[in-house]
């Protein structure tokens, strides 16, 4: 699949061919959503915690007797139908982690991955010329490439000034390329990089090539 590159200036710059094992694969929509799923499930902390009626404070006494009073029966006051008794089937503390094998989670990846190239949702720059971190800066490099829409901006190496310039613009968030992620590709509807971030996610999760030693 061939890409134009552009410069911070909006211009076509270049043409780079992708990958076709990364971002040229048939997307596999239940295999996306079960990795979403899963990382979703894995943020979860699980530290809900609800007292049983063998937990709250109160008496065991009988409130009163039995029968002749023309009330409804009760036990004591720790009654999960008593205001400030024990909650029946409340939650408690619990791991909500899932497991998914590792080929799955790649295919997951490159499947999002190649719905955005395919869709037009993937844009490549040659670089960031920010000298320093000014969300200005960021703003006016992101209308003159026409980027109105949310925007996950991934980039090959930890760069200062990028985070800092885009931290504070609505709907647009930075991540390093190696810890790309189905969620985080899910949740913007564009995916921008540079050509280096580009090799660096062909290096990262494209098959490797292994030559033969005679």
């Amino acid at each position: 699949m061939e890409l134009t590159v552009y410069n911070t200036t909006g211009n076509e710059v270049e043409k780079i061919i992708l990958r076709e094992d990364i971002f040229g694969v048939a997307p596999n929509e239940s295999v996306v959503h079960q990795a979403l799923v899963r990382q979703l499930a894995n943020k979860r902390q699980g530290t809900a915690d609800s007292k049983t009626r063998g937990q709250v404070n109160g008496s065991t006494r009988k409130l009163y007797r039995q029968k002749h009073t023309g009330r409804a029966r009760h036990g004591g006051i720790k009654s999960p139908t008593m205001r400030g008794g024990g909650v029946t089937f409340g939650p408690h503390p619990r791991s909500y982690k899932k497991r998914m094998p590792k080929k799955m989670r790649q295919l997951a990846l490159k499947s999002v991955l190649s719905a955005k190239a395919a869709s037009g949702e993937l844009m490549v720059i040659d670089k960031f010329n920010l000298d320093e971190p000014k969300t200005k800066k960021m703003a006016a490099l992101l209308n003159t490439l026409n980027i109105t829409c949310s925007a996950l901006i991934a980039i090959p190496y930890t760069d200062i000034n990028v985070v800092k310039s885009s931290r504070n613009l609505n709907g647009i968030k930075t991540i390093p390329t190696a810890l790309l992620n189905v969620a985080d590709l899910l949740s913007k509807k564009l995916l921008i990089t540079t050509v280096e971030g580009i090799h660096k996610i062909e290096e990262l999760w494209g098959q490797k090539e292994f030559t033969e030693v005679s």
